[in-house]
């Protein structure tokens, strides 16, 4: 039986960084109360999860069956703009995430679990490659209501778009160091 951090209607729920960018690492940090939890993600993990959460609050914007009033913007008492909460200890590395809907409770679920890795250390396995008798030692569980979704998603493509500057020439990342441009000549 895994260890369940779970959040129902937390008071926030945030992806955010700590490092420079170019050396940030992602973090998921759900709070409720004093009880706080934050689980790495990459970069690319972030975005897609922005974007799927994004894609169902668009459908359920467009399923009328759903009878649910979802915001087209953040509420603006919703905008978190700040840092993540200190100390940042990382709970786990997010291997597999699932995305899903409660309409018992209105709620946008977020499920992540850690990355899992065989015993060789040659390959990287995701949970959905782990029979039932491997299953993982830990797991968080996330539901928020649309409004927290949408402010969610809105944060999140900021954090993820607020990282290094892109090269207007090559498209590559322009560290603080300096850029060599990778353009072909023409």
């Amino acid at each position: 039986m895994p260890l369940v951090h779970e959040f129902d209607w937390p008071d926030r729920v945030v992806v955010g960084t700590v490092g420079r960018p170019g050396e940030r690492t992602f973090y998921l940090q759900v709070r409720a109360g004093q009880r706080s939890t934050s689980i790495a993600l990459e970069k690319e993990q972030s975005a897609a999860l922005a974007e799927k959460v994004d894609e169902l609050l668009g459908e359920l914007v467009s399923d009328a069956r759903t009878g649910i009033s979802v915001p087209s913007e953040t509420p603006a008492e919703l905008v978190d703009d700040d840092p993540l909460d200190q100390p940042v200890e990382e709970q786990f590395r997010t291997g597999t995430m699932r995305l899903g809907w409660d309409p018992r409770t209105s709620q946008v679920v977020i499920e992540a679990f850690p990355l899992q890795l065989p015993d060789d250390d040659d390959e990287v396995l995701d949970v959905a490659d782990v029979d039932d008798a491997d299953e993982p030692s830990e797991m968080l569980v996330v539901r928020i209501p649309v409004g927290t979704a949408r402010a969610f998603v809105e944060r999140t493509r900021k954090v993820v778009a607020a990282g290094r500057p892109r090269c207007p020439l090559c498209g590559g990342p322009v560290d603080a160091d300096g850029h060599v441009c990778a353009t072909p000549d023409v």
